[in-house]
């Protein structure tokens, strides 16, 4: 068995998707660990906030004593990836949040929670990223949406979806800034690791 040669990415294993995105992440030549102390957060050259419930996160992370780590790691300039959940997380402003939510912060968005609607709704389909050859194929479950970006974030990925009276509305589903990525979709799901290949990348040019 081959030693990874890349860096240590860390999934915030909390709550949520964990499993599925360090397998992702171990076809990637990396190290891939889970991360539940702040100890094992510094050990990290970058992590990945993972699907699950935003709030169930946010409260686990403050039980742990690993809000402000959290909270300190991007304010620090390092990288993290942040999907479905991951990414309300890492906005900076939440439309449709729970009383008193918090978050970690760092990404210049507006983000709305459960927008794409309720389990039922819940989707897949083609989604098209800059940076890469062919579309990845989103899963999108109880997704947010990117309502609004700051200046120095660059949109990666949108999608349509229908709104009121057959209007077509084109959502925001991927950005990064800097050493900050976000997914609305669960690019975890599936045999195609190349949003997480995007990661590695940016960890790796850090």
């Amino acid at each position: 068995m081959s030693i990874p040669s890349g860096p240590t990415i860390g999934v915030l294993a909390l709550q949520g998707d964990v499993r599925e995105h360090l397998r992702a992440l171990a076809s990637l030549d990396v190290r891939a660990v889970a991360v539940r102390r702040p100890a094992e957060l510094e050990a990290v050259d970058g992590l990945v906030l993972p699907g699950g419930e935003s709030t169930t996160m946010a409260t686990l992370a403050r039980t742990f004593d690993l809000l402000a780590p959290l909270r300190r790691h991007v304010a620090d300039g390092r990288p993290v990836l942040g999907t479905c959940a991951g990414m309300i997380l890492l906005a900076d402003r939440i439309l449709d949040g729970a009383a008193g939510q918090e978050t970690i912060g760092g990404l210049d968005v507006t983000v709305r929670r459960n927008a794409f609607g309720r389990q039922v709704d819940s989707f897949e389909g083609p989604v098209s990223v800059t940076g890469l050859d062919a579309p990845v194929h989103g899963v999108f479950i109880r997704a947010p949406w990117v309502e609004s970006t700051g200046p120095d974030v660059e949109v990666l990925a949108r999608v349509e979806v229908d709104g009121h009276d057959g209007e077509v509305l084109d959502r925001i589903v991927m950005v990064r800034q800097g050493p900050l990525m976000a997914t609305s979709f669960h690019p975890e799901v599936g045999d195609d690791p190349r949003v997480h290949g995007l990661f590695v990348d940016l960890v790796t040019q850090i």
